[in-house]
């Protein structure tokens, strides 16, 4: 379909956007270009139109040598190398960074026929100029579908490409709402020769029309492509294309956003209330989801802990990571991830990369609670500052490097010998220099294992870190947090799914050996939904999804989730390396603010550049950003 879409999208280009850029397919041999009426008249040709929209989906964990996409109190990075880059800026409070920034997925010039073959060709893919390209794809679509140019297909095959144009529609505008608020929501392509005056919506408005579309694409769209005539020919190469599952899901988190304070109550209110009702609709669609994988009826499920980094990274004959879990990814280009994403996790002593080291908060390190189910903080949890990574969350141990872990397996180069076992206490090599080294007493280790350095070589050229976009433990955090949200309770759930809220989040602590919800956080819906969002920290941690949670929930300038930490100590005794690092005695242990973010109420919504909001005056800018100026850094 590759060569049919490129065709396809020249044509319509030329035949019905009127763009000037067209000459190169003009000048093509004219049995290569398709018309509009043939471009859309049957399967094939159609099918190649729609998957242009998901070439354009950008890559948001690998869009530049090194990307950042942890924009909430969860990641710091390195100084020197690292201030271009948009987690830096948004700790300074600069929204503005994104504006033109190649280092960032929002906005940077980009192309919507990136070939493999080009340089890097992840790196033209935009948020802001993407999507806006997609929508108008899906709209396009869409009106040929209603004009009867889809002449030569069966009724599933219609209904397979009506329900991907619309679930697009909605995903490109949910995307895009997430970040900038309430938008003009078209459904029909516009007249590029007509005046564009479209009023902005409010983002109630326009949630409502994208649950519309995902709640349409849910109806026509198959749960599994492979299960089907239409999919046939293509069997076991459909796991990108959108899909019941896809939709539901989609429908679920639009809904849940929807419901959210920031969105439900708007940012100069003081409440932080949720909307039930829009709660519910998103227990209803999620717990729809939960009750199929439940019941085997999806190709869908958690997979074992013991397969955990299967969802982040492979060195399996370049294997799109994700595996069973995965629901929406976005397309790929190669397993390219050795330089330098990889290496921006570990020191920079023991790699190759740009000396820019992603490390985790020390604040949020602590969201990682004990075995036995409880927070840190609880008195009853059993956390001794003497030793302070003894019996914690399993998937502490999986994702970060604290002091005394062997970052090296085998030493071939002896000047990297003294960087063989963490040493993150005071005074060590690991946490002395704030442009090379940890600046809070931790690595993240959760999208690269260990090995991953000069030494050992245990990764290369085939080592592929890929993200997904959506996964299915999101899907049952998020049915938890709207079920007792939209339920009033722990206990609540909805009617189409066995699963209660705590049930929910016990499902992902049962994968990872974690111990139940404890019942003293269980009778209080708040106490509850403080356990809820500790589970998406942790289970989600640093895959982007912290940043747009905190503003949902109206937490994002608040303390103490506007400050980033690190943590000091001293070794009792000498690093004996024949013992389990989770055993190490340490003293003095204690915590000190390294960031203070300076970010006030203009923060949760992004600006639109000084362009868009002056090309007509319905499109206003949002709240607090017409006079937007950038604070000074306020690294402590």
């Amino acid at each position: 379909m590759k060569k049919t879409f490129k065709y396809v999208l020249g044509a319509l280009m030329c035949c019905t956007l009127g763009f000037s850029s067209c000459t190169d397919y003009l000048d093509r041999d004219e049995s290569s270009v398709l018309s509009k009426e043939d471009a859309f008249k049957n399967f094939q040709n159609f099918q190649g139109y729609v998957e242009v929209m998901y070439n354009i989906i950008p890559d948001f964990s690998r869009h530049y040598w090194v990307s950042s996409f942890n924009w909430g109190e969860d990641e710091v990075i390195t100084t020197g190398n690292g201030e271009y880059l948009m987690g830096f800026q948004i700790d300074n409070g600069n929204y503005r960074s994104y504006f033109n920034n190649n280092a960032c997925f929002l906005d940077r010039e980009w192309y919507v026929d990136a070939k493999p073959t080009d340089n890097n060709p992840r790196f033209y893919k935009s948020l802001w100029g993407g999507s806006w390209y997609g929508i108008r794809q899906a709209n396009m679509g869409l009106k040929a579908i209603e004009d009867g140019l889809l002449v030569d297909a069966t009724q599933e095959q219609r209904n397979f490409i009506e329900g991907q144009l619309r679930f697009m529609r909605g995903w490109f505008y949910f995307e895009l709402c997430s970040y900038w608020g309430g938008l003009p929501y078209m459904t029909e392509p516009l007249d590029p020769s007509a005046q564009f005056k479209l009023p902005r919506m409010s983002y109630q408005e326009c949630a409502d029309l994208m649950i519309a579309d995902f709640k349409r694409a849910a109806e026509l769209l198959p749960v599994n492509w492979d299960n089907t005539a239409t999919g046939r020919p293509t069997q076991g190469k459909n796991e990108f294309r959108a899909n019941k599952i896809w939709a539901l899901s989609y429908l679920g988190k639009a809904a849940l956003y929807a419901g959210s304070p920031l969105m439900a109550q708007g940012v100069d209110s003081d409440s932080k209330a949720y909307d039930a009702e829009r709660c519910k609709t998103a227990a209803d669609a999620l717990g729809q989801v939960l009750s199929m994988v439940e019941n085997g009826q999806t190709q869908y499920k958690l997979v074992d802990f013991a397969d955990y980094s299967t969802l982040f990274y492979s060195r399996k004959d370049f294997l799109v990571p994700g595996g069973t879990e995965a629901i929406m990814r976005h397309t790929t280009y190669g397993a390219d991830s050795y330089w330098r994403q990889m290496n921006s996790y570990q020191l920079s002593a023991i790699c190759e990369g740009d000396g820019i080291i992603l490390h985790p908060a020390a604040n949020y390190v602590n969201y990682y609670g004990m075995a036995n189910g409880l927070p840190l903080d609880d008195s009853n949890s059993g956390f001794d500052k003497e030793y302070p990574w003894k019996d914690r969350d399993p998937r502490f141990y999986h994702d970060i490097v604290y002091d005394g872990v062997k970052m090296i397996k085998s030493v071939t180069n002896a000047d990297h010998k003294p960087y063989q076992y963490a040493n993150f206490y005071e005074g060590g090599n690991g946490v002395n220099d704030p442009k090379s080294t940890s600046r809070t007493g931790y690595l993240n280790y959760k999208f690269i294992p260990i090995g991953a350095n000069k030494d050992d070589l245990d990764y290369g050229w085939g080592f592929h870190m890929s993200l997904s976009y959506l996964r299915l433990a999101d899907v049952y955090l998020m049915y938890a947090e709207a079920a007792a949200e939209g339920y009033g309770s722990a206990q609540g759930k909805s009617s189409n799914c066995s699963l209660t809220a705590e049930d929910a989040v016990n499902v992902i602590r049962d994968r990872a050996g974690v111990a139940h919800v404890d019942a003293s956080y269980t009778g209080s819906l708040e106490k509850f939904m403080g356990e809820v969002r500790r589970e998406r920290a942790v289970e989600l941690s640093f895959e982007g999804h912290r940043f747009h949670d905190l503003r949902r929930w109206k937490l994002l300038t608040e303390y103490p989730y506007n400050i980033k930490t690190c943590q000091k100590f001293d070794r009792a005794e000498e690093l004996d390396t024949s013992k389990d690092p989770k055993e190490n005695k340490v003293l003095n242990f204690r915590e000190e603010t390294i960031i203070k973010r300076a970010l006030s109420k203009r923060h949760y919504w992004l600006p639109f550049k000084t362009d868009d909001v002056t090309l007509y005056p319905e499109f206003g800018q949002n709240p607090g950003c017409l006079l937007y100026t950038s604070p000074s850094p306020r690294d402590t």
